[in-house]
This record gives structure tokens, C-alpha cells and sequence, in this order.
């Protein structure tokens, strides 16, 4: 009778436990949980050196942070790694040999070689400073590396160390040359001539001096920095010279601060944080520095093709004088060296972004050759053409003498090559069509590239091969969702981390061939969240006013959208793509979209003009008028619904987050008759007050195009406020600072504006952490819109 009683007992505890994991009914609180909730995606994966194993970072156990795990190949097993075990495996990051059976890596500062055979690893250098951009030289019997952007050698066989140059951070030792008058020059010649002693010391002086100056002539070679600073330095295959950037910082300290309330202390404390907009920028200076001969040479930019070219934007200012334009200066990459040392490749930028060269840089000489020159006078991005500082997709063939590269040339961003070894260089375009490429790399005999494309719908992605002459994508996948992948060393196999729109990131294997089928290696997702029956939402298409085609995904609730109230969620980050089919980086915002729709809205998610993944027009489409047709794709949206779904055009509602929030409060602002309420979350509300990396991109600067600011913020537009507008703000955001909505909030007070309030979170910054921050703010924009667009 007692075992019956505790089996039943145990029946009730496990059918209590599976009752407590089902989500049957979604409420903002229980979406706006710890995203623990929902489970630990696995992530930053990369294989083992003899494709045995793939490592990532993973928490199944809901521990406080991640660890890393180890999938083994030949038994499908999964182990986590304790931290004697990682120890015991090379770094994930490193320098191979020209045989790939020895790597260089640096690991907590310390400089390490692994035999990627046998799995031995060898401690070769232990220093209190770290080091860091260590490489084989091309005879493989020293190593090269860097400490505080000093260059040392490393002889393998003798196992003695070199210092190769001294980068000092003072200026160069002046030479004692002042001029001695006739009357003093006599009077030494005098004394020298009469005393035997001052004589004998100023022969001795002079052979120290002499001796001094040969022991430098062979000694380390110093360059004098003179104040400026040096970020980096980099030393050619050869071993014969070194290439170093120089930062020229802007006179004074233009820094903001952020009042922080809620401390430990008790007291209110300042954060440091961003410039804000306009004013000098920072630039570079590029330098070759000749080991063998000692000499020093400054790259000039003298006669860079263009960098004089006044953009178009200044038509609008007839004003204005073309001596007036300031030449503009430009900011360098790491070099990028052929393996046989015969070629280097800079990339640059100008300091406005409206121009990058690649170059080629005669290190002996110190002059560029123009390779490709790309002008947008809107301003440079794209896939793989990264950022000013760094991040480009480029490198050499198995020649040694073509360059790769991506260009947004054909107004997507696509891959090119150029023979170097001409004089004429024409780049050829190895990828053609109306999508985009992302995340290239080279097979290991760097005869094909593999990469992700899009070429299906702007949202899937899927992976590709091709030969390096271009010619045929040959598919490799085919799923219906969004992937990122690493190919095994030896290319047999292929990880990806994959997703759909319902269902997070998990881990799969597959051969490495077209269409294989991926064995799924990871679970990871709750059964709490499992249990919810959660929407696909439809990938839709409209028109909008100017004829173009807007990507966005809808959510309608059951019974159809006739009748109903809608919303429209606006994503952040300006280009950012969330019209996509794999999970969204607003998970929170998708399930809330999922809490709409089972309370009767329809929800459309727009790819404004802006947003990512659908080329260099759409991505520019914001040009000097932030709040022009990203604005207008939002009431095209809202017409579409009424239109097609038969949406109840008077009870439309808007909300957004950072880029979103700037768009919600411009809707409201502008497009009262659209519009009924919105809930603008960490807003822009003045541009002239946002950073300058990001918005002179986009407007310029305050100074210099003064138009596009005024017609970009909404802070000037407020006296159209007519309908209900909910603004939601932490208190410590860096990033948009509180700033913003406090002028906001009096602009609108001297207004007498009356249907708007404010919910400030003193703990936050721009990226919400606290759940019961999530909770309270989600629960404010649920609550505006019942209790305004529901008659």
C-alpha cells in the first residue's frame, strides 16, 4: 500500500511539473522573463585541428554563464571542457606555417606554438606584457611578434630574442648646436690651446660620442613618436620593414557625461561617455620604417585621387565657395601582405566615409598605387566592406598576385577580383544579380570561396561555393531560414548554427556536400517555450508611394484582421534587416508581437528604407532625411493594411525601440491622421545630439549640412503631437542619452501637449537587462494600446 501510495505521489509531482512547463496563455510578464526562460543557444563554435571535434559555448544547465563543449565527430557525443582540459587544446585564433602543421597563438597574453599533429603545445615566450601579432617569417626558423607595438624576433633553433625596432613616445633627441659668437669661439680655442687638461677631456668626449653613435648605427632602431599615437604595427614577410599607423586625436576633450542615481555608494555618479556629433575628427598617418637602412618615410596622400572632391550635398548651399572645402584626411586599415611578400594592400577611407581606396604600397619607396576607388556621396558600408577602422573582406589567391575583395559597385554588395601584377588594374566582378554576399572564405587549396548569399528572397540565406574565376554558385543548402557556418580543416564537414523564425539558434553537422543532410547536435530550447504554438508570421510584400517594394512580416490575429485594430513595430539600429526568416535578435519583441495577435491587432514588421539586406539604394535611402521614406514605408504599411487585410483605419498604433522610437515619435508627429498612438522607446529625438560614427554617415554634420538635421529631428516637429504617445527611457543610457527625452518632454510642456507621459528606468541603459524593466515597459505599451485603439 505505501509503494502505491509514493508511485502516486511521484504521478502527481511529474504531471504537476509537466502542467508547470506548459505555456498555454502568452502575458507580457511571462514573456518578459529572464530569456533563461527559453534556453541557452549554443554559439561561437569552431572545429578542432584534425576536424574531430567542434567546440562551442553553451549552457544546457541554465548555470550563470556559459562553458565550453566539445561535439566529438566519430562517437556523436557531447562533453563539456573544464578548464585544464581547454588549456590542454590550441586557441581557436592563430598563425598557421605554409604546411599548416605548426600554429602560433597567444593565450593570456603569453606566446604559444601547438603541433597540429600531435596536439603538443609549447610555451615559447612567457612576458609580463602582452603580446600579440605573432607570424612565421618566410624561411619558418624565426618567429615574429609584437609587445606594446614593439617588433621582437624569436630564432627557433638558438631560442635567442630580438628586439627588431623601438617605437618611443618621445620626441627625437635634439643635436647641442647652438652657434658660439666670434668672442666665445676664441676664447675655447684659447683655453684648449693653453690647457692641456680641457683639451685631453674634450678628445675623450668626443671618441665617447663617436662610439655612442656606432653602437646605435648597429644596435635596436628607434622611432620617435613625438607625442602621437601608435596603434598598430605591422612587419613585412620579408622581415625588412615595418608598417605602422599613426593616430592624430582631435585637440581638447569634447566628452559628454551620464548622471548615474541608483548607485552603491549612495551618491550620484558621472559616466563618461560619447562625443556628440560634429567637430574634429580623428585621422591617421601611415609610415614605413626600413629596417635595413633605418630610414624613415611617411606615406603622403598628396595626390590621392579624390580626396579634394567636394560632395554633392554642398550644392545646397550656394553660399558656399569651393576654397571654402577642407581637403579631407583619411583613416588606414591594417596592411594586408601577399605570402610571398611581394605585394601590400591598404585599404582606406576619408574621413567623411564617402570614398575608400585600395592601394598598393611600395614599402621602399613609401608611395601608393591606386588599385579601386569607390565614391558614394551618401556614405560607405555594406556587406564585407565593413567600417572605416577594419572589418573588409579581402586577400590574395593561390597566385599571390590576385586580390579578392567586396564592392557595393553594382549597387549590391558582391565579390571582385584584380591582377596586381598589371599595370592596368581592372577589377572583374565575380558575383552578379540583385542580392547580397556575406561572411567569404577561401578553401584551403583557394581554388573555390565559400560564402553566404540571398539570392532566393532577401530573408533566407543560404550557403554557396564557387571557383575563384567566378562562374556557377553551386548551393550547398537549402533551408528556409538564416545560418552561420565553419568548415572543417580538412573540408569534409560543415558546421552551421541555424534558426528559423519560430525556432532559436541550434548546432548541426553535415558532410560537406551540395544538400547533404545536417544532423542536429544540440537541443537547447525549453519544454516550457516548445509548448507554445508559436507563430510563423507571412512574409509579405507592398508598394510603396514611390513605387518601390517594402519587405516586412505580418502577424494576424484569428478570425482575420477585418474590423481589428493593427500596430506597427518598428525595428532599430536603421540597417538592421528583421523582415528575415530566422529568429530575430527581438525575440522579446516577437513573442510580444504573438501576444497581439491572440488579442485581436495585426502586426506588421517593416524593412524600412534603411534596413540591411537589399543593397546599396535601399541602405542609402535615409541620405540627409531621416524620417522621409523610412517614415513614409510606415504609413504605405499602414495603407496596405487597410487596404488588403481591411484593417480599421482609425485605430493604427506605432512602436519602436532606439531607431524605432526616433520613427515612432516622427509618426506621430508628422502622421497624426495615420497614426491614433505609438510608444517611442529609447528615442532619438535630436540627431545634433546623437555620436558622430554613426548619424554623419547618414546627415553629415550639424555645421556643414545644417538642412538635413532640422528635417531629420523629431524635437522639431513636435507641436503636430495630436494622438497618444507613450515615451519609455532608461536613465543611464550612454548610448541615446536621457538627455534627449528630457528636452523632448519640456519642448512638449511648452507646447501644453497633454495625451503623452513618461516612464523613466534608473537602471538601465540602452539595452534593457532587468526583467522587471521589460515587464513594466511592455505592460505600458500593451496597456496604450487597448486602452486607445480599442473602441
Amino acid at each position: 500500500m505505501r509503494k502505491l501510495y509514493i508511485s502516486f505521489c511521484f504521478f502527481i509531482l511529474f504531471l504537476s511539473t509537466s502542467i508547470a512547463q506548459q505555456l498555454e496563455e502568452l502575458s507580457v510578464h511571462k514573456i518578459m522573463r529572464d530569456p533563461a526562460w527559453i534556453g541557452h543557444s549554443p554559439n561561437n563554435f569552431y572545429w578542432g585541428e584534425n576536424s574531430s571535434q567542434l567546440f562551442f559555448n553553451w549552457n544546457p544547465d541554465n548555470n550563470p554563464e556559459d562553458s565550453l563543449y566539445a561535439y566529438s565527430i566519430e562517437s556523436g557525443e557531447i562533453n563539456s571542457i573544464n578548464h585544464e582540459q581547454e588549456m590542454s587544446f590550441t586557441d581557436r585564433y592563430g598563425v598557421y606555417n605554409k604546411a599548416k602543421t605548426k600554429k602560433l597563438f597567444t593565450r593570456n597574453g603569453n606566446l604559444y606554438l601547438a603541433d597540429t599533429n600531435s596536439g603538443e603545445i609549447e610555451v615559447l615566450i612567457e612576458n609580463s606584457q602582452r603580446i600579440s601579432n605573432a607570424g612565421f617569417f618566410p624561411n619558418e626558423d624565426k618567429i615574429y611578434y609584437s609587445i606594446d607595438n614593439n617588433i621582437f624576433s624569436w630564432d627557433q633553433a638558438s631560442g635567442k630574442t630580438r628586439q627588431l625596432v623601438e617605437f618611443s613616445k618621445e620626441g627625437e633627441p635634439k643635436e647641442k648646436s647652438a652657434k658660439k659668437s666670434n668672442k666665445e669661439e676664441w676664447l675655447n680655442n684659447q683655453q684648449l690651446e693653453l690647457i692641456s687638461v680641457l683639451k685631453n677631456r674634450k678628445d675623450k668626449e668626443e671618441k665617447s660620442e663617436e662610439y655612442k653613435k656606432s653602437i646605435e648605427a648597429t644596435g635596436i632602431p628607434t622611432f620617435y613618436l613625438d607625442g602621437k599615437r601608435l596603434i598598430e604595427s605591422s612587419i613585412s614577410p620579408d622581415g625588412n620593414y615595418v608598417i605602422y599607423r599613426l593616430y592624430i586625436s582631435p585637440n581638447g576633450n569634447d566628452n559628454t557625461i551620464v548622471p548615474d542615481y541608483v548607485t552603491e555608494s549612495g551618491n550620484t555618479e558621472d559616466l563618461r561617455a560619447r562625443s556628440k556629433v560634429g567637430g574634429e575628427q580623428a585621422h591617421m598617418e601611415l609610415g614605413v620604417f626600413n629596417l635595413k637602412t633605418r630610414e624613415n618615410k611617411m606615406v603622403s596622400t598628396a595626390e590621392v585621387e579624390g580626396l579634394d572632391q567636394i560632395p554633392a550635398y554642398w550644392g545646397d548651399y550656394p553660399e558656399r565657395k569651393e576654397e571654402d572645402f577642407e581637403k579631407r584626411k583619411m583613416i588606414f586599415q591594417s596592411p594586408l601582405f601577399s605570402e610571398d611578400g611581394n605585394y601590400t594592400v591598404i585599404d582606406a577611407r576619408a574621413t567623411d566615409n564617402k570614398d575608400r581606396w585600395l592601394f598598393l604600397l611600395n614599402p621602399e619607396t613609401a608611395e601608393l598605387e591606386l588599385i579601386d576607388r569607390q565614391r558614394d556621396e551618401a556614405w560607405i558600408a555594406g556587406p564585407g566592406i565593413g567600417y572605416a577602422w577594419g572589418g573588409s573582406t579581402k586577400g590574395f589567391l593561390a597566385d599571390n598576385k590576385t586580390l579578392y575583395f567586396q564592392s557595393e559597385a553594382s549597387g549590391y554588395s558582391h565579390l571582385y577580383s584584380v591582377e596586381l601584377s598589371k599595370t592596368k588594374k581592372k577589377k572583374k566582378q565575380l558575383t552578379k544579380g540583385d542580392f547580397e554576399i556575406y561572411d567569404v572564405n577561401l578553401s584551403n587549396d583557394k581554388n573555390h570561396f565559400y560564402f553566404l548569399a540571398n539570392p532566393e528572397t532577401p530573408g533566407i540565406r543560404n550557403l554557396y561555393k564557387m571557383p575563384v574565376e567566378g562562374g556557377k554558385m553551386e548551393q550547398l543548402t537549402s533551408d528556409k531560414g538564416g545560418m552561420e557556418y565553419a568548415i572543417s580543416p580538412d573540408e569534409s564537414k560543415i558546421a552551421l548554427r541555424k534558426s528559423t523564425a519560430t525556432q532559436p539558434w541550434e548546432l548541426y553537422v553535415m558532410d560537406n556536400q551540395p544538400n547533404s543532410e545536417a544532423q542536429k547536435i544540440t537541443n537547447s530550447i525549453s519544454d516550457e517555450f516548445q509548448s507554445y504554438e508559436w507563430r510563423t508570421p507571412e512574409y509579405i510584400t507592398f508598394e510603396a508611394e514611390d513605387g518601390a517594394e517594402v519587405h516586412a512580416r505580418l502577424y494576424k490575429p484569428e478570425g482575420g484582421s477585418n474590423g481589428k485594430p493593427a500596430v506597427i513595430f518598428v525595428h532599430g539600429a536603421g540597417y538592421l534587416q528583421n523582415a528575415h526568416q530566422w529568429w530575430s535578435s527581438y525575440f522579446r519583441e516577437y513573442m510580444f508581437h504573438n501576444l497581439l495577435a491572440d488579442n485581436g491587432y495585426t502586426v506588421l514588421d517593416i524593412d524600412y528604407r534603411g534596413s540591411a539586406g537589399y543593397g546599396r539604394d535601399w541602405r542609402t535611402g535615409i541620405y540627409r532625411h531621416m524620417g522621409g521614406k523610412d517614415l513614409s514605408d510606415q504609413v504605405d504599411g499602414a495603407k496596405y493594411l487597410v487596404d488588403e487585410l481591411g484593417v480599421d483605419k482609425e485605430n493604427i498604433g506605432i512602436y519602436g525601440g532606439s531607431y524605432g522610437g526616433f520613427i515612432t515619435l516622427m509618426a506621430l508627429f508628422n502622421e497624426a491622421e495615420t497614426f491614433k498612438s505609438g510608444a517611442a522607446l529609447r528615442s532619438v529625438t535630436d540627431w545634433a545630439h546623437y555620436n558622430h560614427g554613426y548619424t554623419s554617415n547618414i546627415l553629415n554634420t550639424p555645421v556643414e549640412d545644417p538642412i538635413a538635421y532640422k528635417r531629420s529631428s523629431p524635437i522639431y516637429f513636435a507641436e503636430g503631437l495630436e494622438g497618444h504617445l507613450l515615451i519609455c527611457h532608461g536613465m543611464v543610457d550612454t548610448n541615446v542619452h536621457f538627455q534627449d527625452v528630457v528636452r523632448l518632454s519640456q519642448r512638449l510642456i511648452e507646447l501644453g501637449k497633454e495625451n503623452w507621459e513618461m516612464a523613466v528606468y534608473p537602471v538601465e541603459s540602452h539595452g534593457f537587462v532587468e526583467p522587471s524593466s521589460w515587464t513594466d515597459e511592455y505592460s505600458r505599451i500593451f496597456k496604450l494600446f487597448e486602452e486607445t485603439l480599442k473602441e
